[in-house]
């Protein structure tokens, strides 16, 4: 079966106009068995050639063991997607395009997402079963809900619940969208912070290692849920201080100690390379390691760093790297620290789209907040219960301001200009 590659087109979507009886019902649930149980972490799933066909379906038995996924069969998703046609397209993103659709849940049709793995994209099998390994098991209101799964041939696909509102990245940067009010950034803001305090809290901690504003996804009441979990990984454990593993995510999210960690590694190496060749009279024949092959130290505080960041975007309405701003302001994160630790100063980098209808307590402690989350020391960054904490009272404050709006009125044939006051 041929499965187009399509271009990105419309943005947001609502459910296909189908008939219930022409929709696929839900496959029959079928639940893996192995002989022997054994924990799988997502490092497993990490190698640089794709598996055998006995180790692609071992892994994934292993994975799936214990979940409530649905299978589905690739004929299945082909109907659910119309053919994955333009018209059911959403868009695309690192794993592949997207699909809506709908299936039969008895009651009522619902909408679904279906993801499918583009083998020339920037990730590949050991991401898609990295996502159906953490989000099968792992069930929150700001985890966004794996439904089922495809595997079939070469074919790795995923179903998850459809979030319609887009994502964050599109309501905070997208200038043709009205522009997100005070409380709605801060209740996004604490609804993601639950989602990764959950990871992190989890009897066996996950890292997400991907958080940024297009893998927050918001529903129709704006509640956020965490999305693209290909990178997550397992945290550390007992007296594991980290986890070494290969350098991935995204530019401008990523802690510091996490690259630095990386490419510390790929000095030493090149160093000791050169010496070993000149001692020895060696010509230089091999090939330069790449930094994102070596290990980077891990923890929960990656995910905070990233966590600041975004709250940096939230308070200022900018990208955390933008290469058209002039030099000294294409780094959200070195630009604003200044600005963040004085309250006086807090008024010149807060998105101006927010028309000064903002809470001044509040938009302070989100500054100290995202300053402490930004530190290059990880040991000084708060926790994500600690950042819940903290956020959640931040959601009661009433002293927002109201805006003015100006307007003419004609009365008793005169003009005369009114102003009025109102509240978001």
């Amino acid at each position: 079966m041929h499965l187009p590659k399509l271009c990105a087109n419309p943005l947001f979507v609502t459910c296909c106009g189908a008939n219930a009886r022409d929709l696929p019902k839900l496959p029959k649930r079928r639940v893996a068995t192995v002989s022997s149980p054994k924990t799988v972490s997502t490092s497993d799933t990490c190698r640089t050639t794709p598996p055998s066909p006995r180790e692609d379906l071992s892994s994934l038995e292993l994975i799936v063991s214990g979940t409530h996924l649905d299978v589905f069969s690739l004929e299945d998703l082909n109907r659910i997607t119309r053919g994955f046609s333009n018209s059911n397209f959403v868009g695309k993103g690192g794993f592949g395009p997207v699909y809506r659709g709908c299936i039969d849940q008895k009651v009522q049709p619902t909408r679904v997402a279906v993801k499918l793995l583009d083998h020339e994209g920037l990730q590949g099998h050991k991401e898609w079963l990295a996502e159906v390994r953490c989000l099968g098991k792992l069930r929150h209101p700001n985890l966004v809900k794996l439904i089922g799964y495809c595997c079939e041939n070469e074919h790795r696909l995923l179903v998850y619940e459809f979030i319609a509102n887009g994502s964050l990245e599109d309501h905070l940067f997208n200038n043709v969208l009205t522009p997100l009010s005070w409380h709605k950034r801060l209740k996004i803001a604490v609804a993601a912070a639950k989602g990764l305090c959950f990871l992190h809290e989890a009897e066996k901690p996950v890292i997400h290692r991907d958080f940024k504003p297009s893998n927050i996804l918001l529903d129709n009441d704006y509640e956020a849920k965490l999305s693209d979990f290909g990178l997550a990984k397992d945290g550390p454990q007992g007296d594991d201080t980290h986890v070494s593993t290969r350098i991935m995510g995204s530019s401008g999210y990523a802690a510091p100690e996490y690259i630095m960690t990386g490419y510390n590694t790929l000095i030493l190496t090149i160093i000791w390379h050169e010496v070993i060749c000149f001692l020895l009279h060696l010509p230089d024949k091999s090939t330069r390691l790449h930094a994102l092959n070596l290990p980077g130290h891990l923890t929960t505080k990656s995910d905070v760093y990233s966590f600041g960041v975004v709250l940096l975007e939230l308070l200022t309405g900018k990208r955390s790297v933008d290469k058209t701003r002039p030099n000294r302001k294409r780094d959200l994160v070195e630009w604003s620290k200044r600005y963040l630790r004085d309250p006086q100063k807090l008024h010149r980098i807060m998105d101006p789209r927010l028309e000064d209808c903002y809470s001044t307590i509040g938009a302070q402690r989100v500054a100290a907040l995202a300053c402490q989350c930004i530190s290059r020391n990880p040991k000084t960054r708060p926790d994500m219960k600690t950042i819940v904490t903290s956020l959640e009272p931040l959601l009661e404050l009433r002293d927002i301001p109201m805006a003015s709006c100006a307007y003419t009125i004609v009365a008793d044939d005169r003009i005369v200009e009114m102003e009025i006051k109102h509240k978001e």
